[in-house]
Order: structure tokens, then C-alpha cells, then sequence
């Protein structure tokens, strides 16, 4: 995974004035599109999409420093139709307008060129099975939520304290499969993980695929295949979001598996009267590499 990431960062350099074939790119290095823009997201910090417009802009920075076109031609050259449209990409990476940098020379804020590199530090090994299921179902109570990557999501802690307390009896009784128990299910992620990007979060339970749903409960497909199953335990929510980023810089660098699309659900196996400490299980969908 990590030689894939490096060679996307080479391909980005040289097309960085031309639209960049991700899918095409995964094909050829042996994976998904979907697996490639996950785990760029999760080591580099940002989207592959910010990145690419942050070395865009540094690249154009230059060009205009030195002054050998005019900005209609860097602003095309760098994918834009117009000077205003650049004007505004090139405002948010530097935090100044092209006809600034061009009469000061500055200020600019580079994108340095990335480099991915596995480091081994003696971490605590991580506790994983892998599970095979056929098709379920996730039913429970669905909300449109923005991704936060640390600290309590303020959105699904509101979502969840307006179910009634009956309601998550009923729930449980509902639950028909493994994972077993009250899921927090997370549906619709976008591939980058954008901080801030919306995603569809599920409180409720597996069930057999052909169980019925009943008429006021949303339901989330989750298809047959693999899942790679974490179990964490540790303070909460610190724990759990530490384990999920660990899945992108320790396990998946160094096994044989990778991401598919489907939703990932994590079950509370059990935890404290005020929820400062939990044990869980992090279920991901994985497919072999």
C-alpha cells in the first residue's frame, strides 16, 4: 500500500495541470479507488483532492513570482477557465490573491511533495479477526450527520438522546445476527473522509436480510463478504477513533487486506455507568488485497 500511495503522489506531479484518473491509477497498482482515496485521507492528514489543489497552487505560486505569463494563462494552465476562479483556489491555499504575490512576492504557504514511509515503532498489536457473513441489514434510527475526527461528535450524541429510552429496548429485541447489540453505523462515508463531509450514521441493530423492517425504521444494506473485526477497549470516544486511524498506519499497511464499500459499525460490548470507558468491537468491510 504504501509503494501505491507513493506512486499516486509521482502521477500527481507529473499531470498536475491535467485531471487526474484515480480509478484508472488504482486498476493499474492493484486495487480500488475507493481503498487509495481511504487511506491517502488517513496518512496524509488531508483529501487527495486538497492536496492536489495545495500543489496546484504552489506550482502556480511560482509561476507567478517569476513572471514569465500573464495570469489568464497560469490560471488555464492549472485547470481553471478564468482569472476569478483561480483568483478564489489560489486565495484559500495562500490566504492572498495572485495579483499580490505577483507585486510582493508573497506571502505564500508551499505544499511540500509528500512521501509515504512505513515506520515500526514496537505499537501494541492490534486485536483482529476476520469475520465472513452473508448479507444483513442495519435497522434502527438514520440521521445526516457531519464527519468529526476527534473528540464526541456533538450531532450524533443530540441524534441519540432524542430516542426514548423504550426505543432502544425494542431495538435489541429486533436484533436478529451478529454483531450483536445497539450498532453505531456509519453509511455513505466519502472516500476521503473530509472532516466536515456529511455521512449517514444509524443507531440500531443487525438483522437477517430477509427479516422485514419494520415501517418506521431506516435500513442500510450491508452486502455479503469479509469484515475485519477490532476490538478496543479505553477511554471513549478517545480509544475507538485512535484504533480506527490505526487501521490506516498499522494494519492495513501490513496485511493482506483492503477496504470495500459497505458501512462500518461499531458494537459497545460494555462500558461505564457515564461512558468515559467502553469496550467495543470496530467492524470495517474488507476484501482481499
Amino acid at each position: 500500500m504504501i509503494s501505491a500511495l507513493n506512486r499516486l503522489v509521482d502521477l500527481v506531479e507529473e499531470h498536475l495541470t491535467e485531471e487526474l484518473d484515480v480509478d484508472a491509477l488504482a486498476r493499474t497498482l492493484g486495487t480500488t479507488q475507493y481503498h487509495l482515496r481511504r487511506m491517502f485521507s488517513s496518512l496524509a492528514g488531508m483529501p487527495l483532492s486538497e492536496y492536489v489543489r495545495r500543489r496546484r497552487m504552489t506550482v502556480a505560486a511560482a509561476e507567478l513570482v517569476r513572471g514569465d505569463d500573464d495570469l489568464l494563462s497560469i490560471a488555464v494552465r492549472h485547470g481553471y477557465g478564468s482569472t476569478e476562479a483561480f483568483g478564489r483556489a489560489f486565495r484559500a491555499v495562500h490566504g492572498v490573491g495572485p495579483s499580490e504575490v505577483r507585486r510582493d512576492g508573497g506571502p505564500l504557504r508551499s505544499q511540500s511533495q509528500l512521501r509515504f514511509r512505513l515506520t515500526v515503532e514496537g505499537s501494541i498489536p492490534m486485536d483482529t479477526r476476520i469475520v465472513d457473513r452473508p448479507e444483513f441489514r442495519l435497522v434502527g434510527h438514520a440521521t445526516r450527520v457531519p464527519l468529526i475526527h476527534h473528540g464526541v461528535n456533538p450531532h450524533i450524541q443530540q441524534h441519540i438522546a432524542a430516542l426514548p429510552a423504550q426505543e432502544h429496548v425494542r431495538l435489541k429485541a429486533l436484533c436478529g445476527t451478529e454483531p450483536a447489540g445497539i450498532l453505531q453505523v456509519i453509511a455513505d462515508l466519502d472516500p476521503e473522509a473530509t472532516e466536515g463531509s456529511e455521512l449517514t450514521y444509524l443507531h440500531g441493530v443487525a438483522v437477517e436480510a430477509e427479516t422485514p423492517t419494520p415501517a418506521d425504521l431506516d435500513a442500510v444494506a450491508a452486502p455479503a463478504g469479509r469484515w475485519a473485526v477490532f476490538h478496543v477497549a479505553g477511554s471513549y470516544p478517545q480509544a475507538l477513533q485512535s484504533a480506527w486511524a490505526a487501521t490506516a498506519t498499522d494494519w492495513f499497511p501490513s496485511n493482506p487486506w483492503r477496504l470495500r464499500p459497505g458501512p462500518s459499525m461499531v458494537a459497545v460490548l460494555d462500558r461505564a455507568a457515564d461512558f468515559s470507558t467502553a469496550t467495543c468491537e470496530l467492524w470495517l468491510p474488507v476484501e482481499p488485497a
